[in-house]
């Protein structure tokens, strides 16, 4: 929730029109890709009249903005071929998300290869956040699975940030916490709030969702609340305590969504 108690929550939607997708769900916030999040290719976007038009629009109605980064970017990656196009990309969706007046760019941790130390993911990390321009805050998403991953554990997590503080625009660096990939990660959601902020002094959005699958499967598998393996008072106290904007990425068409809204907003 806000400071001022009323909880902000929106969904992830197509990118096509994504004010009209707000609209459809009374969201005064949304989520989206620029262009195919499984692609090398740079972003796309897909909206009518361009960046400075979404911009203006989104503004007059009052929607924000959140762009998630393609899945494929690994800046942690030991493996050049992936670690060095993760980078530009990265760059390209930080231009394009500033464009469009995006709130923040949402990016996942990354992993590193299973013979690989940890610390040199924690280094790249480091080197990623020197070599991009931060022009609007970058949200680093704790993930689910993979036993080298820098964002499914705790002291994982630490090390990242451990890696990154005092590097120039550190300051840009956010945290997006996704309630399905910590209980998947094995993160217990009874303390996951007062966890991370011990480590990045901050959440500063909530990707909410249930899980298909039970406590630490390591399984990214999303289900609307209620539908799937997490306690319903825990989802809402994670809401209620990390106070941050939340983005739903459940399955389903808008009244889906509309639904999970008011499940939400019913035990907040």
């Amino acid at each position: 929730m806000s400071e001022t108690g009323t909880l902000r929550i929106g969904a992830h939607v197509d990118q096509t029109d994504p004010i009209a997708e707000a609209q459809a769900r009374s969201a005064p916030l949304v989520q989206f890709f620029l262009g195919n999040p499984q692609s090398y290719k740079g972003p796309v976007l897909a909206y009518d009249g361009g960046a400075e038009q979404l911009r203006t629009d989104a503004e007059a109605a009052g929607v924000d903005l959140y762009v998630h980064a393609p899945y494929l970017i690994n800046v942690a990656t030991t493996n050049n071929r992936q670690r060095i196009p993760s980078r530009k990309l990265l760059q390209q969706h930080m231009d394009a998300a500033a464009e469009i007046g995006a709130k923040g760019l949402i990016v996942h941790g990354g992993h590193v290869q299973d013979a690989d130390d940890p610390a040199k993911g924690f280094d790249n990390w480091r080197k990623a956040i020197e070599a991009t321009n931060l022009k609007i805050p970058l949200l680093i998403e704790n993930t689910a699975g993979g036993t080298n991953a820098m964002t499914r554990y705790l002291e994982r997590i630490a090390g990242v940030w451990a890696a990154i503080d005092g590097t120039e625009g550190a300051e840009m660096v956010g945290f997006c916490l996704d309630t399905c990939h910590a209980h998947a990660g094995g993160n217990p959601l009874e303390t996951i709030v007062d966890d991370v902020r011990a480590i990045t002094g901050r959440i500063d959005l909530v990707h909410c969702n249930d899980s298909r699958d039970e406590f630490d499967s390591g399984a990214d598998r999303h289900a609307n609340f209620g539908a799937g393996r997490i306690d319903p008072d825990l989802l809402a106290a994670v809401v209620r305590d990390a106070g941050a904007p939340v983005i739903v990425e459940t399955p389903g068409p808008a009244e889906a969504h509309v639904a999970d809204f008011a499940w939400l907003r019913e035990r907040v």
